[in-house]
């Protein structure tokens, strides 16, 4: 009999595949790395690490995000607590516009160097895009020349090309999850809409920023299919959350992710996206604490968000620099973003 052949351990794989080439993991090995035991978590983290090293460089991204307009959307997106058909204590609100510069400002002084403007729509109606085009008007006629992002909602082709015109250099729409488990998570609108919008988005000039929420019920192998469906998409950014179960939302009782479950998420999606910007982003506070958040930081992130979320409170944007001065990680200069 022919002896059956010896598998290859997925991370002796990935440091041939991801580390010296540079081409992500498929499927079935990012299941793999998600199914790995506890004690291998500090060999996955290193090397997810020196992939992040290697393709992307020591620096981190740092970004501050705004919502112009809160709550009240018609959309039913299970995780989230803005949507108008769930008894969240979420109301309906805008942001004028020297608050919006004003939080513009605030961001640029923290060091970062993107700034998100962000609105709780199914897509920007006439009157919201003329508030995101007065408000980028009146940042830079503030002196600040930090970078600027929208995440409003799908999009027309006429919307994308405006927002382009506009000055905006990457745009946010998240697929929130892998595409078999989407219809569980979101009835109002489908995952190939969210698809067609990032697609006219790549396909004007801008960025792509385009990631989801991990712990809303989806099995190991749809993590893997979803990591492999965002590196198809071959985006600029990919942040990465972890649900934090929001009040009045269907997901309110969901159990939050665990620490070394999380860390492993980390790492698989850096060997999936091995040249892409992984922000750690909404959920992390919950998820980590701070000793887990420095190990996202040295298993594969390379961005972070600081500051409050759109509707929960995040870390003082100061704790946040000083664990990257602690973990001498230099912040991404926005002379070089520009």
């Amino acid at each position: 009999m022919t002896a059956a052949p010896e598998q290859i351990d997925v991370l002796d794989a990935a440091r041939e595949q991801v580390l010296e080439r540079g081409i992500g993991l498929d499927e079935q090995q990012v299941l793999q790395v998600l199914e790995l035991p506890d004690e291998r978590i500090p060999e996955l983290l290193a090397l997810a690490h020196e992939v992040r090293e290697r393709w992307c460089g020591p620096e981190v991204e740092v970004e501050g995000i705004v919502s112009l307009k809160t709550g009240g959307c018609p959309e039913d997106c299970h995780f989230c607590s803005q949507s108008g058909q769930f008894p969240s204590p979420v109301r309906s609100a805008w942001l004028d516009i020297p608050g919006l510069v004003r939080a513009a400002r605030q961001t640029r002084d923290t060091g970062a160097t993107e700034f998100c403007i962000v609105a709780a729509v199914r897509g920007p109606d006439k009157r919201l895009l003329s508030q995101v085009r007065d408000g980028i008007k009146a940042i830079r006629e503030d002196g600040n020349d930090i970078q600027i992002a929208c995440s409003l909602g799908m999009l027309t082709q006429e919307q994308v090309d405006e927002l382009v015109a506009m000055g905006c250099h990457r745009y946010n729409h998240n697929l929130e999850t892998a595409r078999s488990h989407f219809p569980n998570v979101v009835t109002t609108h489908s995952w190939e809409e969210r698809w067609d919008t990032l697609r006219m988005v790549r396909e004007a000039g801008m960025e792509v920023c385009c990631g989801g929420i991990i712990g809303m019920g989806e099995t190991l192998a749809q993590r893997a299919e979803f990591a492999v469906q965002l590196a198809s998409l071959q985006p600029d950014e990919v942040p990465l959350n972890f649900l934090i179960p929001n009040p009045g939302t269907p997901y309110e009782n969901y159990p939050v992710v665990e620490g070394a479950e999380a860390l492993r998420t980390v790492g698989a999606f850096r060997l999936a996206l091995p040249r892409t910007i992984l922000r750690f982003a909404g959920g992390r506070e919950l998820t980590f604490g701070d000793l887990g958040a420095k190990q996202g930081m040295l298993g594969g992130i390379n961005a972070i968000i600081v500051g409050n979320y759109l509707t929960n409170l995040g870390r003082p944007a100061q704790q946040d620099l000083d664990m990257l001065e602690e973990l001498s990680m230099p912040i991404k200069a926005l002379s070089q973003t520009l």
